[in-house]
């Protein structure tokens, strides 16, 4: 079969095609044909191999282990391995190849094996590319909201919500009942707006640490805001969840650069969780079926539709993720093999 592959670690020019075997399957796995894999900010730091951190966790020290990117998909079912019980033959399915994305989970191929449990059945009313959209980027918001427990009637504030990742979190945060205020830039408010965001602010034109807005929950998509600047605008003992990404390789100072990422922020905010009791008690392990099975949900009532911008074949893959890196695209980019 065709697949991205790469033989050490990079930026986009060390993507290329080649024609390697297809993957084994597992007793508990899926053998999946794929329509559609996304490309998202994390195979970008799994390829370049940054934070350096990332690679004591899997993807290999010196080069990667795995040389098939891409964690994200949605696809057809080619064949099961004799344990699978939730799916058959012809079965139309999205998910993540793997539970971890510290490592390359071979998604950018015509096939892909699968555990079982990191599947779920598209709903007919989406299509394969807003499927493929939706798994790594939708499980970190939906995890990051549940930090601050039931969300009904709680004000939320997504900074960065104009982007893949901000657009799914508006429309999670929606679903369970919260008031949501989405920040980004000019040409992005209509959109948030269409997604169901109540209010919208224009960052270059407002600045949300002088208003008037109080917020329950902030998820700063974006991680501009950081919790000591903007514990003003959080009430007493409100959540506040960066992501962290580490704009591709570029920040320094405050996000622990090459070396550790973000990893010292997220080990600071989770000291500090564990010993205020108020946020201990909503600390939740959220698993990757549980996820899955709302996300069908979610998309089967309308209630989540994912922003498609372009799509490429596997020998666009490189072009993409820079396309990806300039910050250039409107909706998730998509390769489909």
């Amino acid at each position: 079969m065709k697949a991205v592959v790469h033989d050490k670690y990079g930026e986009a020019d060390v993507l290329t095609i080649a024609d390697i075997d297809t993957p084994f399957v597992g007793h508990d796995d899926v053998l999946v044909h794929v329509r559609a894999a996304s490309m998202h900010p994390d195979v970008w730091h799994v390829v370049a191999g940054v934070p350096y951190v990332m690679r004591l966790m899997g993807n290999g020290v010196r080069k990667p282990k795995r040389r098939v990117p891409g964690t994200d998909l949605a696809g057809v079912v080619e064949s099961c391995g004799k344990n699978v019980t939730r799916f058959k033959i012809g079965d139309e399915v999205f998910g993540e190849t793997t539970q971890f994305g510290w490592h390359n989970g071979g998604a950018f191929a015509e096939y892909a094996s699968v555990p079982q449990k990191l599947l779920a059945l598209k709903p007919g009313n989406v299509t394969f590319e807003q499927a493929a959209a939706v798994p790594t980027s939708g499980y970190i918001a939906m995890y990051s909201l549940s930090a601050a427990g039931p969300l009904t009637g709680k004000n939320v504030l997504i900074n960065g919500a104009g982007g893949c990742m901000g657009s799914l979190a508006i429309q999670i945060a929606k679903a369970g009942g919260a008031r949501v205020t989405a920040v980004d830039r000019t040409e992005k408010l209509a959109m948030m707006r269409s997604l169901g965001a109540d209010e919208v602010i224009d960052y270059t034109k407002q600045d949300v640490l002088k208003g008037s807005g109080r917020y329950d929950c902030i998820l700063d998509v974006a991680s501009t805001l950081w919790f000591d600047v903007c514990a003003p605008i959080l009430i007493p003992g409100g959540t506040y969840v960066p992501i962290g990404h580490a704009d591709f390789g570029r920040a320094t100072g405050r996000m622990g650069g090459r070396v550790l990422g973000s990893l010292p922020l997220f080990i600071g905010l989770l000291v500090r969780t564990l010993l205020d009791p108020s946020k201990r008690k909503n600390m939740k392990i959220l698993g990757r079926p549980e996820a899955m099975a709302r996300f069908k949900a979610l998309l089967e009532s309308g209630q989540l539709t994912p922003i498609v911008g372009r799509t490429f074949p596997l020998s666009g893959a490189g072009a993409a993720m820079q396309e990806m890196i300039e910050g250039r695209s409107t909706g998730r980019l998509i390769i489909t093999p």
